[in-house]
């Protein structure tokens, strides 16, 4: 039977990270791998979770199962901190998930459950997960434009028309602050008017949130989740606490599903259970943990977002030093683009050509559509970079 498995395509950035090791150059700059490294190239443990991961093997008595949904107290205080003022208990089901991938896989499963002959709209480009989990499913999905490589910005128009074709049922799905793969964002007054535009539709929406605080600040990057929660009478929300805490590899997730009262909470509330169930049954507990902790003590949460403002800062100076070493070099505003957009990633608009070039003569490794992780950076290596760009004619 295992001889007769289809062989599987690699994943691309996975062997860009292999490709990058195997090389024997001195000077070589990372900027496919998708996780948040500070100037000395490392992805550090915050003295929060520390403190956290301290008290809770001081005072944790027992390893046993949490439940189905994980720990009650993750799904409240995580919901909380996510749609701040539109939080509302009575409408909201949630599952702690291994991650927000799995998160994301529950709820398109969910979604196949509820309604099987619903589209599924992803903006183009998305995260590749994204279509990748629809496709194993059999779920059907459809594209709506979203980025202008031309300008570095949403194509807000191209999303509108596109989504004018929406069904009733259909579902969007929508990133909810800094971007994968782009790193361009919706402005709050683009935000109301796709919710609205929902909302007439009859279309549910999906947020994948999974960058809160890496962008303009923990409350900003959720204010347009938060206008989708407040405007439409259903949402699912996906969110992952890999990046803003740090926590890669213990796999800490959140869904919810966001209804009009306790009729449909409750059915949601089961149904969540019940995918938990068939898929892995209890969800992992300690990043969980480690997260209500640290939410659920003002101190700890206090230096946890400080911390977490030194990342966003620290990346902020980053872009804006590429875009100017980049307006210096090539005498042209046309890299400005940079600036404006938020998170780890941007998409520069260079040609798979141009990125082997890159690769080639200058030690530099991103993703073939040449998006960037910003955090792969530093001081450093921002100007040999731009040169880099300038120099392979991007």
């Amino acid at each position: 039977m295992l001889n007769d498995l289809p062989e599987q395509a690699p994943d691309k950035i996975l062997m860009l990270m292999q490709m990058y090791r195997e090389d024997p150059r001195e000077q070589k700059i990372d900027l496919g791998v998708g996780v948040y490294r500070d100037a000395e190239g490392k992805t550090p443990v915050m003295r929060a979770v520390k403190a956290a991961e301290e008290r809770i093997w001081k005072t944790q008595e027992t390893k046993a199962y949490t439940g189905l949904a994980g720990d009650p107290a993750y799904a409240a205080t995580l919901s909380r901190m996510i749609l701040g003022e539109a939080h509302d208990e009575g409408r909201i089901a949630a599952v702690a998930t291994p991650g927000g991938t799995g998160a994301i896989r529950q709820a398109f499963e969910m979604i196949g459950r509820a309604s099987p002959e619903a589209t599924i709209w992803l903006s183009a480009p998305t995260w590749p997960n994204h279509p990748s989990i629809l496709k194993h499913l059999g779920r059907p999905m459809a594209e709506y434009r979203y980025f202008d490589a031309k300008t570095g910005l949403v194509d807000f128009d191209g999303m509108m028309a596109d989504l004018a074709g929406i069904k009733e049922g259909d579902v969007v799905l929508l990133h909810g602050c800094c971007h994968n793969p782009t790193g361009a964002n919706l402005s709050l007054e683009q935000w109301q008017q796709v919710a609205d535009h929902l909302k007439a539709k009859g279309a549910l929406a999906m947020i994948d949130i999974a960058y809160q605080g890496f962008g303009d600040g923990l409350d900003a990057d959720a204010a347009g989740t938060r206008l989708i929660v407040k405007t439409l009478p259903e949402v699912l929300v996906a969110a992952s606490c890999s990046k803003n805490f740090g926590i890669y590899r213990e796999r800490t997730g959140l869904l919810m599903a966001i209804g009009e009262g306790p009729d449909a909470k409750k059915k949601a509330q089961g149904t969540l259970n019940y995918l938990n169930r068939q898929n892995f049954s209890f969800p992992p507990d300690h990043g969980a943990r480690i997260v209500t902790t640290i939410l659920d003590d003002e101190a700890l949460k206090a230096d946890w977002m400080a911390e977490l403002e030194d990342v966003r800062n620290g990346m902020l100076a980053l872009r804006q030093q590429l875009a100017d070493e980049l307006r210096q070099r090539s005498n042209s505003d046309r890299f400005d683009f940079i600036a404006r957009h938020r998170g780890m990633f941007s998409r520069l608009g260079a040609t798979p050509e141009q990125v082997d070039h890159m690769r080639d003569e200058n030690g530099i490794y991103m993703v073939g559509d040449s998006r960037i992780n910003i955090a792969g950076l530093n001081a450093n290596t921002v100007p040999i970079l731009a040169q880099a760009l300038v120099d392979a004619g991007v």
